[in-house]
């Protein structure tokens, strides 16, 4: 069998480029133009999951590493945003009801009476942008590297990141005098002196979340494309053969982990910034286990899917849950469901299948192996 060469893997294809760009009209342009105010800000919430759904697609659907957790990576993005948003609106607001002047109102509640040293870096925006992406890359960083090291991986891996996000969340309720609780940070006012509670700063937000967003499509895409997607691939199939011809495994998988989490950071940041506040509850185990579900029904192996899963399922959830808040979560697990025994490569899975062989000019592709969840193709 001839080897791809990298002539043979161009960085994108004529119809991904097509995808990226109706992708990008539909967010940028469409969506903007057919919206309100408030469901456009609806929208661009949907979007700021639609960074974790990346994350997976590569973490996932190419490395075969199941992430339960990844909404740890989410909250600490979110909570590193609202921690300099918090500081500054504690420096401006009226201080006469508070014992302690300048500190956050619910340390003051909780007899706090000197701002933390984790806090006091988030006076400062640059060091809040870093610290964005680089404290729960960091943080990947080490799960990964205790876990990989030691050759965990399947299952356990996913169980372990389920106990990971637990714990954080019940660390940040418990620690209530630093963390705001279960109650999280709010009263979010200001970035850098602009409101950002107006509707036209909203308005702004949206397109810069959706510029981000198409901007970490393409650097997962190129990921994708390159030697290192090729390895991550091999990896998922066939871990012992790489091990075996001299690759770290462990440090491709490390590698894949810390990208999904930065991703998922920058949504979580960006979430902060549009819904103004953060809480816990989107921390632990059932957000995380649910943008599993965005990620497998658009489909796992392709990051266009995982976008427009991530739309598709919240919009289903927004409008179903009004209706029948009961039974939305019956419906969310029915979905899942349906998606592993029914089309478990996910809506991209039925377009490339169904759809795409019938466009003008395309000739009807060989029949996509079907993934199994533990990542290897079926036979």
């Amino acid at each position: 069998m001839k080897l791809p060469t990298v002539n043979d893997n161009p960085f994108m294809k004529p119809m991904e480029w097509l995808s990226l760009l109706v992708l990008a009209a539909l967010i940028l342009v469409v969506l903007p133009l057919a919206l309100d105010g408030f469901r456009l800000n609806l929208v661009g919430k949907y979007l700021t999951y639609a960074f974790v759904a990346l994350g997976l697609v590569i973490c996932w659907g190419y490395c075969g590493i199941l992430s339960l957790g990844q909404g740890v990576f989410f909250g600490l993005g979110g909570y590193c945003m609202a921690m300099y948003l918090k500081l500054e609106a504690s420096s401006v607001e009226n201080t006469k009801i508070q014992s302690t002047p300048g500190i956050p109102d619910f340390m003051d509640w909780n007899q706090v009476t000197a701002l933390p040293w984790f806090w006091k870096p988030f006076h400062s925006l640059p060091l809040t942008l870093i610290a964005v992406v680089a404290v729960p890359t960091l943080f990947a960083f080490v799960v990964g590297a205790a876990m990989f090291k030691r050759r965990v991986g399947g299952t356990y891996f996913a169980i372990i990141t389920q106990a990971v996000a637990a714990i954080l969340t019940i660390l940040i309720i418990g620690q209530q005098g630093y963390t705001g609780g279960i109650n999280g940070i709010t009263d979010l006012r200001t970035l850098h002196g602009w409101d950002i509670r107006t509707d036209s700063a909203k308005s702004i937000l949206y397109f810069v979340n959706g510029g981000l967003l198409i901007a970490c499509i393409l650097i997962a895409q190129y990921v994708k494309r390159s030697k290192l997607g090729r390895i991550l691939v091999a990896m998922r199939d066939k871990e012992d053969r790489v091990r075996f011809s001299g690759y770290s495994v462990a440090s491709f998988k490390i590698f894949a982990f810390c990208l999904a989490a930065a991703f998922a950071a920058v949504g979580g940041a960006m979430f902060t910034l549009q819904v103004g506040f953060m809480s816990p509850s989107f921390v632990g185990i059932v957000p995380s286990i649910e943008m599993v579900i965005y990620t497998a029904v658009g489909g796992r192996l392709s990051l266009f899917g995982a976008v427009y899963g991530t739309l598709l399922v919240n919009w289903a959830k927004t409008s179903f849950s009004e209706s029948f808040p009961e039974l939305w979560l019956f419906g969310l697990g029915a979905l899942f469901i349906a998606v592993v025994l029914a089309f478990p490569n996910g809506l991209a899975g039925i377009w490339r299948q169904h759809v795409e062989p019938r466009l003008p000019g395309r000739a009807k592709p060989p029949a996509a192996p079907t993934v199994l969840p533990h990542g290897a193709p079926a036979e």
